[in-house]
């Protein structure tokens, strides 16, 4: 029956398999995703980081940013946040097709391959196109003379270990979720909106009010964002929290991954 077929092989490498189809799957919409990843960090940068840098420095200079200039201040939270956005997409909407839509996960779960390493394999994907979103984002901050080649590419894997700690969880819900109707509105409202607006990216965490910090002390975001401006131009942040920012990062991912594996057994083996 499995003539032909290197079983062993398949139950070694199977979660590379899965990787491997998903990003042939990805190379369809390759135009698409590479006009994002290209078009949504560049007019940021105009909009956001020079348009209103600009009346920041006017009204305070650089004293709210530690003295640094804005369009540097936001670039790390921008940079995380393409890591966490692109890794979101490319495990959340695979799970729910895989699961709901097309049901390819039981097909590929009739073969040799277990459910861990469909969650694993679909995950891995997710990473290697942030890795892709990212190094673009980075060329451009490049470009655009907001860093200096060096030290600051350490930016893009504290990016995509931010993007990979969030893309986890994500993953376990995705697999969790039963109906789907409103899960996409739930997600972009009450996850991904305050995240985005209350972790620190636009301003200092400190500057907010007390009863708010906590959704950014809560966010991949926020600990990404800090990792990354540290490692760019040595913000001042103390080693413990460097410390705080790495364990709170590496809890998330490895709890997510747990989380995700089990929960595609699970449900694979309904």
């Amino acid at each position: 029956m499995n003539e032909g077929i290197d079983v062993p092989q398949i139950q070694r490498f199977g979660a590379l398999y899965i990787a491997s189809a998903r990003l042939k799957s990805m190379s369809k919409w390759k135009a698409i995703i590479a006009a994002v990843d290209v078009g949504n960090p560049f007019f940021y940068l105009i909009a956001v980081g020079i348009g209103i840098g600009v009346l920041v420095e006017q009204g305070s200079g650089t004293s709210g940013t530690n003295g640094i200039k804005y369009i540097a201040f936001i670039a790390p939270a921008l940079l995380a946040n393409t890591a966490i956005t692109g890794i979101m997409d490319e495990t959340v909407f695979p799970t729910i097709e895989g699961f709901k839509w097309r049901k390819l996960f039981f097909a590929q779960n009739a073969t040799p391959i277990t459910g861990r390493q469909i969650a694993i394999g679909v995950y891995l994907a997710a990473i290697c196109r942030a890795v892709f979103s990212v190094t673009i984002y980075y060329i451009l901050l490049l470009a655009f003379n907001v860093v200096d080649f060096g030290v600051s590419a350490l930016l893009i894997p504290v990016a995509i270990f931010g993007g990979g700690s969030f893309g986890a969880l994500m993953l376990f819900a995705a697999a969790k979720i039963e109906k789907v109707d409103q899960f996409f509105n739930i997600v972009g409202r009450m996850v991904i909106m305050p995240m985005f607006l209350f972790s620190g990216t636009f301003f200092p965490l400190s500057s907010m009010p007390i009863y708010l910090q906590p959704i950014g002390w809560v966010s991949p975001l926020w600990h990404a964002t800090e990792l990354g401006r540290e490692a760019a131009y040595d913000y001042g942040i103390s080693n413990f929290m460097v410390i705080v920012h790495i364990t709170v990062l590496a809890l998330l991912l490895v709890v997510g991954l747990i989380l995700s594996a089990r929960q595609f057994e699970k449900r694979l083996a309904k």
